[in-house]
Parts: C-alpha cells; structure tokens; sequence
C-alpha cells in the first residue's frame, strides 16, 4: 500500500520533493495525478512523480519530517511514464529544474469544462479528400511505408505545393491503424486554414491546443486525448507534448519557424522534443517547408533526414514573378515606397485586385553604409554588420564586443556619402494612405493586433475583400491564402541582414521567399516587388531568383568557415540584473569559473552586453560557449549555475543550441 509519494514542484530546486499520502485517499494508482502540499508557508500544485510503500531511504530529511499532502486534484492520471522520461531528459539537456519541465507540460485547470476547445470552424461536417498528385502519392507512402528504420522525413516543396494534403494523409493512415498523431503548427493564430483542414477532416476527433484557450478548456481537451476520445492533436510548440495513447506519428508544419523554441525556462525547441519522443517511441517524425533550416536542410544532405519533393504549385497557381528594385538607384531617400511599387500597387488595384505590403519591423533600421559604393560597417572579428548605437556615437559588434567611432567618409570609396539607413513602420503606412487615399487599409502588427480574435478578424476581412491594402509583418509571412491577392511587395528586405545574429542571411532567405508564396497561389500573374539597398547580397539575390540550392550551398560555406551551426552547437549564458553594472559583474565572474572548469574543444566567447541590452528595466550580458559537441558544455553550464550562488540581483537564462542571440 502507498504511503509517500515524490512530488515534482515548479521551483528552482533540481528534484521531486517527498509527502505522506493525503488522508481519507482511497488506494489506487497515484502516479501522474496532480495534488495539492504545503510547500514552505504557501500551498501549490505539484505531479507526482514516484510512489513509495515505505519511507525512502535516500530522502533527505528524516520521516518525522515528511508532511501529508493536502488532496488530489485528479481521480485517475494526467501524466503518462513517457512523457515523465521526457520531462527527465528535458532537465539533463536544458539545465532547468524537473519540476519546471513536468509543470510545463501539463494543463493548470482546477476543473474540466462543457464547452469545446474548438475556436476556428462553426462547421466541423467532413472533409473531402483531395486528389492527390504523383509527387505526393509517392511522399505519403515514402512517409508511412518506410522499411529502412529511417524515422525522420522532410517534406520539401515550394509554397503552395500541396504539403498539408500530405500530411492530413499521412495522419489519415496513422490514424486508420489506431495510433495517435501530432500535428504542430508554428503560432495557431497565424495558420488558421491549417486548423481549420485538420478539424474539417477529422472532426471529433481533433483536439486543438492553443493559448486562446482557458485552463479549464485545454484540460478538457488533455484528458480527451487521455481518454482516447481525441486520436490527433492540433497547436502550436507545447502540444509536442500532448499525452496522445499510442502515438503513432508526430508533423512539425513550417519547421524553420523560431517560434517553435520556447522564450522561457525551460527553453526547449518542439523539433528537439518531437526527435527524443519518436526515436525512443519508434515512430515517424515527419517535418516541411518551404524553407528549411539549415540544420534540417544539412541533415538531409548527409542522409540523416529523409528528403520527400514537391516541385510545383497546386491549385492553378503558379510561382509569382519576382521583380527586385535597388533603392540606391531609386532617386527619393526621403519617400520608402520606389516609384516601380506604387506604379504596380497603382495597376493592381484598378484591377480590384489586393496589395500585401510586407514591413519587417524585426533588426535594427540604423546601419552604417555608404551611398555611392554601398559599404557597409562589419566587424574585423566576426564578418557580421555593426550597429550604430545614438547614444554613444559609436559603431559596435555584439558578437565580441568591438567598437569603432563612426567614420565621416566611406573607408572603401572616400566618399562623403554616408550615413544610416531604414524605415519606420508608422512613416510607412502614413505614406501609403497619402498615395492612395480612397483604399481601405488594414495593419496587422503586434501594436495594431491587440485583442483576441482580433488578428483572425482582420485576415478574414481582408481575405472577404473589405480591404485592398494589408500591411504586415511577420504574422503574414505563413500559411494564408487569398484567393484575390496578386501583388506582394517587400518594403526593405534589408533590415533582418543587420541584425547580430549568425542566422540573419537565413531568416532573411526564408521570409523573402514565404512572403512572396503568398502571391500567384490561386493565379499565375502573382507580382512580388523587393525592395533593397543590398539587391546583390547573396539572401536578397537568391530569394529573388527563387534559387534555394544555391543559396543554401552559399550559407553553408559560410557557416563552415566561421564554425556556426550546424557545424558547431552553442550554448549561451545571460546574466540579466535591474541594478546598473551588476549583469556585467557576474557574467565577468561567470567568465572566470568557466575558464577554471574549461572542458577540451570547447570555445568561450564574451562576456559582452547583449545585442538589446536593455529589455524591460533589465541589464543584459551574456557569454557563448562553442564547441562540436553540446555535452561538454552543458556540463561547464551545470557547474556554473548548480555550484555556485548567483550574485543578488542577478538572474542567469541557460540557453542550449539557441535560435537567436539578440
């Protein structure tokens, strides 16, 4: 008979904490259910974890000690085994306490709800299965026949290819097996249609989890899921750990997205959970793209990752024609829409036909180039853009620190032509409703988008025609379709190439190219214009080209050359404080222990402020460590945040394999 248990608690502490089994509990299965202890002076939520007929040896305090838990909060388990071991690997890889990985996961419902988790379709009738082309007859069976032992596939192909028919065909053949499948979707809010295909074809058989929903409702749709009642699960990064029976397949759409790396302890990546989940299950991890990540297109190169093609466009669409406009070249500096887009937006719209105007408001808009050569500022260290910092007057690399007083002329050209270019989002939209004053114009940013539902109503409106003009940012770089829209233009694809950060080129690459697939997928006169002061940089130039290969085999020569992902792993330390000059004290501290515990092959790079130093009333520093394996750094990591105490005030993120440094 049980009489303690080990209970996971989301505090800092790196361990299950032991408790009597709360009174009058009738005797039964405790593993997995969710139960309320006295932790300290304040009540909290914990799983458990582990049972016990007798008190644990290995506990740390003596039994007299031990306090009864308070109740359960569950009459049967809302936590499986596999996902515990998963929770236990999650800690070892990402350096944060279990307790924090098993909290993550679970839904923090108090009770289920009667209404359903469902948001994005009022009509939920079947289905109707599309034809499928040749291409992808033979990506499903490659996908769900496979007899080599290869778990992982990629599905690549151009947007608007037929990739979610795909994979709603693969969950179909999983499914008609009795096994379960998740279907992962970078932010639900900005790929409605995906939801709305998987709901209408599996109907109650979907669950979907999302943010908009209340604790309430996504611990209904868990235990749903528990129950078998729903076999494939919808959303977004933290429904790769959905406790789907007898999963069966996990899909990861869009899989270069960044938003599939969590922001918060523990900073876990979805593609990184969903490989550990299927390896140790046996089972298909099945990836897509238009563009790939450079880690998941190298892996395909070396054979790691299975490569399934779509090489063209459904629907009677065609790839749109992609026309790039040097803005050296286009005569008025003072005006940020190019003579040859407002003549396209002109003729697209006296067709009643709509316009996207795409603002990338992410990198900073001021760096240094010159106007006659087009010279930019680099780093002599790190081959990356310096950025030029008002307030100091000076030019600094947030890679390794260094910094330069801006010069007055060009030091390639000698002309005096110099200065700092970009633009602002609110000059932008000012200037497109002076030029074309009797259209309506919908923004849809993270300042214009503010309630829920918001978002979806405005991208429904627009896809209705109650708006000829959509100005956005990255939210309208995935997944949608207007059937109306036939000119996208790219207000200044430069911006991103700025940004301290080795994945600038990628990012830029890739949302050059997705923003364009929103055109030409209905029609083949889709227009793209870009717009660029660097129209030559490898990034700009291959996208316009809609040459991937090239552009990826450019990419990966550099990423060799300067030891990057993915020829290298990073780990990144940052040290963040609200007093001024303490986050520089410790990570100049941090930087000493490291070097005392430096492990062979492993390279430490900083202490330097952070890119954005400053975010939300805190001072950022933080040091990179590099090496080819991630193991010998974790373990530096580990001596560094579990050996010692921070400094107060001072608040250390552990990042494993980071997406971005800024």
């Amino acid at each position: 008979m049980t009489e303690f248990i080990d209970v996971a608690l989301n505090v800092p502490l790196n361990q299950p904490f032991t408790y009597r089994v709360p009174p009058e509990s009738t005797e039964g299965n405790f593993f997995g259910r969710r139960v309320e202890v006295r932790f300290g002076n304040r009540k909290m939520t914990g799983i458990v974890v582990s049972e016990h007929e007798s008190f644990p040896k290995d506990c740390g305090v003596t039994e007299d000690k031990i306090r009864p838990a308070v109740r359960f909060l569950d009459d049967e388990s809302v936590f499986t085994r596999e996902l515990y071991d998963t929770a236990k690997w999650m800690s070892r890889y990402y350096l944060c306490p279990i307790g924090e990985a098993v909290t993550g996961m679970v839904p923090s419902g108090k009770r289920e709800t009667d209404s359903s988790g469902f948001s994005f379709v009022g009509d939920e009738s079947s289905f109707e299965k599309k034809s499928l082309s040749d291409e992808q007859i033979a990506a499903v069976e490659g996908i769900t026949r496979s007899t080599d032992g290869k778990m992982f596939h990629y599905l690549y192909g151009k947007t608007g290819s037929g990739k979610t028919e795909v994979f709603l065909s693969c969950a179909d053949e999983i499914l008609k097996n009795g096994r379960g499948v998740i279907y992962l979707v970078p932010e639900i809010g900005l790929t409605p249609q995906v939801v709305e295909s998987v709901v209408k074809r599996f109907g109650d058989t979907a669950a979907v989890l999302h943010s908009g929903l209340t604790p309430s409702q996504r611990l209904t749709e868990w235990n749903r899921i528990l129950r078998r009642e729903a076999r494939i699960v919808v959303g977004a990064r933290s429904a790769v750990f959905a406790p789907v029976p007898d999963l069966g397949m996990v899909i990861i759409d869009e899989e270069h997205d960044g938003s599939y790396k969590a922001g918060n302890s523990p900073r876990y990546h979805a593609r990184q959970v969903a490989m550990y989940r299927c390896t140790k299950l046996g089972i298909p991890l099945v990836m897509g793209s238009a563009t790939p990540s450079l880690e998941a297109w190298q892996s395909m190169s070396d054979g790691t990752i299975v490569r399934h093609t779509l090489s063209r466009r459904l629907s009677g669409g065609a790839m749109p024609k992609i026309e790039c406009v040097d803005l050296n070249l286009s005569g008025n500096r003072e005006s940020s829409l190019s003579t040859t887009l407002v003549k396209k937006m002109g003729e697209t719209l006296s067709q009643k036909r709509q316009v996207i105007l795409f603002l990338n408001r992410r990198g900073f808009t001021h760096f240094f180039r010159c106007s006659s050569c087009g010279f930019e500022m680099k780093c002599k260290n790190c081959s990356v853009s310096m950025t030029y910092h008002k307030s100091e007057n000076r030019l600094r690399c947030h890679y390794c620190g260094y910094s330069v007083q801006p010069p007055q002329q060009c030091p390639k050209c000698s002309s005096l032509d110099v200065g700092y270019s970009g633009f602002g989002t609110e000059y932008i939209e000012a200037e497109v409703k002076a030029k074309f004053p009797n259209e309506k114009i919908v923004r849809v940013d993270t300042d214009s988008v503010t309630h829920k539902g918001e978002l979806k109503q405005k991208i429904d409106d627009f896809r209705d025609g109650k708006y000829s003009i959509l100005l956005g940012t990255q939210m309208v770089a995935k997944g949608l379709n207007f059937p109306n829209l036939k000119l996208v233009g790219i207000v200044l694809a430069d911006t991103a190439l700025h940004l301290p950060d080795f994945r600038a080129a990628e990012r830029t690459f890739s949302l050059i190219t997705q923003v364009s697939g929103r055109a030409g997928r209905f029609f083949p006169d889709g227009e793209v214009v870009v717009q660029s002061y660097t129209p030559e940089l490898p990034p700009i130039d291959f996208a316009v080209k809609d040459n991937l290969e090239d552009f990826y085999d450019e990419e990966i020569k550099q990423r060799r050359l300067l030891n990057f992902p993915p020829f290298s792993r990073l780990l990144r330390l940052v040290f963040r404080s609200q007093v001024p000059g303490a986050a520089e004290d410790a990570a100049n501290g941090a930087a000493e222990i490291l070097h005392k515990h430096l492990e062979p092959g492993v390279e430490i790079m900083g202490p330097v402020e952070c890119p954005i130093e400053m975010v939300a009333g805190n001072w950022r520093h933080h040091i990179l460590l590099r090496g080819k394996s991630i193991a010998p750094m974790q373990k530096m990591a580990d001596i560094l945040v579990n050996g010692y105490t921070a400094p107060k005030h001072v608040h250390i993120e552990v990042d494993v394999d980071p997406v971005t440094i800024l």
